[in-house]
């Protein structure tokens, strides 16, 4: 499974951008779907997840995020998940990764990862 984020970017406190990642190779072993991000110095933590196809569609989310950041998952295209993100702040500014848990040819559960996108919310 190969991911590919888009969508960062520089944006004003208090504006909004919406995040892409597109998933390609073996999609249909994917279960969840998420994002996670990594401020400067910090550890990568969480942000919000969504099963695929097979989950439902739950939805997860960072207490942080909760209210303002929205996941959701295209349902025609599938291994194509999105992250609304309104009212950021300048604490949000981070490299957003792009998750996939996803069994592999072994059928065994692994995670894969996108290369990043910086998102940097000025104040």
């Amino acid at each position: 499974v190969q991911l590919v984020e888009s969508g960062g970017g520089l944006v004003q406190a208090g504006g909004s951008l919406r995040l892409s990642c597109a998933a390609s190779g073996s999609t249909f072993s994917i279960n969840t779907m998420g994002w996670y991000r990594q401020a400067p110095g910090k550890q990568r933590d969480l942000v919000a997840t969504i099963t695929t196809t097979f989950g439902g569609g739950d939805t997860n989310y960072a207490d942080s995020v909760k209210g303002r950041f929205t996941i959701s998952r295209d349902n025609v295209k599938n291994g194509v998940v999105y992250l609304q993100m309104n009212s950021l702040q300048p604490e949000d500014t981070a490299v957003y990764y792009c998750n996939a848990w996803a069994y592999n040819d072994d059928l065994v559960g692994m995670d894969y990862w996108g290369k990043g996108t910086l998102v940097t919310v000025a104040s």
